[in-house]
C-alpha cells in the first residue's frame, strides 16, 4: 500500500484531496482547520455553510466526513472530519479517530480521487497523543477496504513526522 510521510503545509500539496481536521461546525477554526479555510478562500466558508446540520450547530459529527470543492487550494476537494477530544482514551477516541479515517476514505472513493492528503487528526489542540494518533492513523488505513492510488501522511513538523516514520515501521 502506499503511504508516504512528508513534512509540509498540505495546503500546498497537490493532490486530488486534503483532509481537513475539522471541527464540528465545519465553520473554520485554528490549525489546519484555520489554515485550510484561509487558502482555500472565502467559497469554502460558504460551502460548509450550505451542508445540512445533523443537529444545531453541527455539521459534521465526531468520526464522521464531508466533502467540498477546494476552491483556491491545489487540491479538487476538502474532506471535512472530525476527530475526537483526547480525554485519555477511555471515550472511545480510538475508534472514533479510526473512523475518521475510514469515512474520509470512504467519500474518497465516491469521488474517484487517486490521491489523498491526511493532517495529523486530532494531534493538535484536541490533545490527543501524537505518537497514538500516528499509530491510529497508519492502522486505520491499512485496514480500510480501499485507498487510492497515493495516501501522504503530512505531518507539519519533524516531531510528527518521526511518529508516523515508527508507526510504518511498526505496522
Amino acid at each position: 500500500m502506499p503511504l508516504e510521510v512528508v513534512e509540509a503545509d498540505i495546503t500546498t500539496l497537490a493532490v486530488d484531496a486534503i483532509a481537513n481536521a475539522a471541527n464540528e461546525t465545519l465553520l473554520g477554526g485554528g490549525g489546519v482547520d484555520g489554515a485550510i479555510h484561509r487558502a482555500a478562500g472565502a467559497r469554502l466558508l460558504a460551502a460548509c455553510r450550505a451542508l445540512p446540520e445533523t443537529r444545531p450547530g453541527v455539521r459534521c459529527p465526531t468520526g464522521e466526513a464531508r466533502i467540498t470543492p477546494g476552491f483556491d487550494l491545489p487540491a479538487r476537494w476538502v474532506i471535512h472530519t472530525v476527530g475526537p477530544v483526547w480525554h485519555g482514551g477511555g471515550r472511545g477516541e480510538p475508534a472514533l479517530l479510526a473512523a475518521c479515517y475510514a469515512n474520509s476514505l470512504a467519500l474518497a472513493r465516491e469521488c474517484g480521487v487517486a490521491s489523498i492528503a491526511f493532517p495529523a487528526i486530532s494531534a493538535g489542540v484536541y490533545g490527543y497523543p501524537s505518537a497514538e494518533a500516528a499509530a491510529v492513523a497508519v492502522s486505520a488505513i491499512r485496514a480500510a477496504p480501499w485507498v487510492p492510488g497515493r495516501v501522504v501522511l503530512c505531518a507539519f513538523g519533524a516531531a510528527m513526522a518521526a511518529h508516523y516514520t515508527t508507526a510504518l515501521a511498526r505496522v
